[in-house]
């Protein structure tokens, strides 16, 4: 009589099992995730012109406002309201040569977050994007990182290039520009924050309305318009609600001192956070709820 055994194969401590377990595996991890996006924003030929044009701009303002900036300060010499206009700003105009471009800078970069995520849509990219990353979130998470610290960044680095080009050009007209004074580096490093919360600003609103054209006009409309409707609407609520768009809260964010008729620093600064922290989760929580 015979007997048939069949045998398995046991799994030794320390094993394979043991190893799988341990092992992070080939699923999309937030750092995996992190790098598929930066290598999607480099590789794109309109976010490579984007961010190219923004240099171009920052530094070519800088050395015309530089030069406009030196003109002015001559004309003090002979012309009396000009005089009154630098003693106004306290003497020293040079400090902000460097961040002139900053206006154009806001309206780019504010426009490529709109892109990269409002893209996402109109492409159908989002169907794969999804499917990739299920939970939604990382991927939304990892392209804010991408685009906010490539916008401090790049704008960073413009405005000390800027300073760079103008100093020359300010020596000339017997201006001198301190780029590591404090009040420089302040405006250097509030100016690029300010720049990378407007780009994650474009962001959200390119993820709320998935329209390229849509969000781009939405941040205009934020931006540019309606600090000048709310100017030239007459009445105190709109001449008070002007000091609490974002794009009013650089100004105190980057004075000397306190201007008046403009929030304190850290109103500025709270104001500005909201601007930002509230649209982005709206965006999050949308981004979830709705379908591709």
């Amino acid at each position: 009589m015979s007997t048939s055994t069949s045998t398995q194969p046991a799994t030794a401590p320390g094993g394979a099992a043991n190893r799988n377990a341990a092992s992070p595996g080939p699923g999309p991890s937030f750092f995996r995730v992190l790098n598929s996006e930066f290598i999607k924003f480099r590789t794109l030929l309109s976010t490579v012109i984007l961010l190219a044009s923004t240099a171009v701009v920052m530094v070519g303002f800088g050395a015309l406002s530089a030069w406009g900036t030196g003109q002015f300060a001559d004309q003090a010499g002979s012309d009396p309201g000009a005089a009154e206009a630098i003693a106004a700003q306290g003497g020293d105009l040079a400090v902000t040569v460097p961040t002139s471009g900053a206006a154009f800078a806001q309206l780019i970069l504010g426009s490529l977050g709109v892109l990269l995520m409002s893209s996402e849509f109109t492409t159908g990219m989002a169907r794969s994007t999804f499917a990739a990353v299920p939970k939604r979130l990382p991927a939304f998470i990892a392209k804010l990182v991408v685009v906010v610290v490539s916008a401090f960044v790049l704008t960073a680095v413009s405005t000390y290039i800027a300073g760079l080009v103008s100093v020359p050009i300010l020596d000339n007209f017997g201006l001198k520009l301190d780029l590591a004074s404090p009040q420089s580096v302040k405006l250097l490093l509030v100016t690029s924050a300010y720049v990378a919360a407007v780009a994650a600003i474009g962001m959200a609103l390119g993820t709320l309305l998935r329209n390229s054209a849509g969000g781009i006009m939405a941040l205009v409309g934020l931006f540019f318009v309606a600090p000048i409707a709310f100017q030239l609407i007459p009445g105190d609520f709109f001449e008070e609600a002007r000091k609490y768009l974002p794009g009013n809260t650089i100004t105190p964010l980057t004075a000397v001192e306190h201007v008046p008729d403009t929030l304190e620093v850290w109103q500025a600064a709270l104001v500005l956070g909201a601007w930002v922290v509230v649209p982005v989760v709206l965006a999050m929580i949308l981004l979830k709820k709705r379908d591709v």
